[in-house]
């Protein structure tokens, strides 16, 4: 179950994206992201207040330690996509792929296979042509390269924290971790609530189901599956942000998207045969 259900949270994070553009035309991101993630951890501590009992000092540490590389990453990209494409963006994010196998062999000692690494350049060729129309380096693509830095180390992080632990504790704890970290980046510009209910549905969608279920999946799943193996599956973020970009946005399907949107579909699909092997 978990590959498939790990499937699901590309599902929202690929929804999300799409949504998330208008919103934070009209909200800085910063508050933006301090809203989304104080309203995820809120809303979990509503529906399992006895959760505190269940954070003791191990899991703090670690969790709270996960939770500091996702905020991170979180803000680096959004400071980036505000100095680049969103297609950049969205390829050079993407490249944690590469970057979760080099840390799970460092920190965890994690062999990779040839087979792996093969779905691995597969992927990482479909989201180049999915996302890069034209290329540039600069402030906005290196501020980009550290949030896949920090996704990375999230994933890694998971991976070894997540087994015999409460995926709930621990998602609780990360999420408040995020919103302390979006929270002390908005204090330079000032906080502001949401302007309006189209940006508020937004923040509630977000919240909910690209955070709260996320992330609760995603804990549960790596204490299941390895890093690498959720990295190619989470990959499918970028597809199914372009399925909705067609199916929501008005954008076209071009034979360069398409190749691309196969190429990593079929390095998730081989990756998850893999595993139920």
């Amino acid at each position: 179950m978990a590959p498939w259900a790990l499937l699901s949270v590309s599902v929202a994070w690929g929804l999300s994206f799409i949504l998330m553009k208008d919103a934070i035309a009209r909200q800085s991101v910063n508050n933006f992201l301090f809203t989304r993630f104080s309203v995820a951890a809120i809303v979990m501590v509503l529906i399992r207040p006895k959760v505190f009992k269940l954070i003791d000092r191990d899991l703090l540490l670690r969790a709270g330690a996960a939770g500091i590389f996702l905020g991170s990453g979180y803000i680096f990209q959004t400071l980036g996509l505000a100095r680049t494409g969103a297609a950049i963006t969205g390829f050079v994010t993407g490249l944690y792929i590469v970057l979760t196998p080099l840390f799970a062999w460092i920190f965890l000692h994690q062999r990779v296979s040839r087979f792996t690494w093969g779905c691995i350049a597969m992927a990482t060729i479909g989201l180049a042509l999915l996302s890069i129309h034209g290329w540039s380096i600069g402030i906005g693509e290196l501020l980009t390269f550290f949030s896949a830095i920090f996704f990375a180390l999230h994933i890694t992080a998971l991976s070894k924290w997540s087994s015999g632990r409460d995926t709930y504790a621990m998602t609780v704890v990360q999420l408040t971790a995020c919103a302390v970290i979006s929270g002390l980046a908005s204090i330079p510009g000032g906080y502001q609530l949401p302007p309006d209910y189209g940006v508020w549905s937004v923040v509630i969608f977000t919240a909910v189901f690209a955070t709260v279920i996320a992330f609760i999946i995603q804990t549960w799943s790596q204490a299941h599956m390895s890093a690498v193996k959720v990295a190619v599956i989470l990959t499918m973020e970028v597809v199914f942000a372009a399925i909705f970009a067609i199916l929501l946005g008005g954008e076209r399907l071009t034979i360069r998207s398409s190749i691309g949107g196969i190429l990593v579909i079929s390095a998730m699909y081989l990756i998850v045969v893999k595993e139920e092997k």
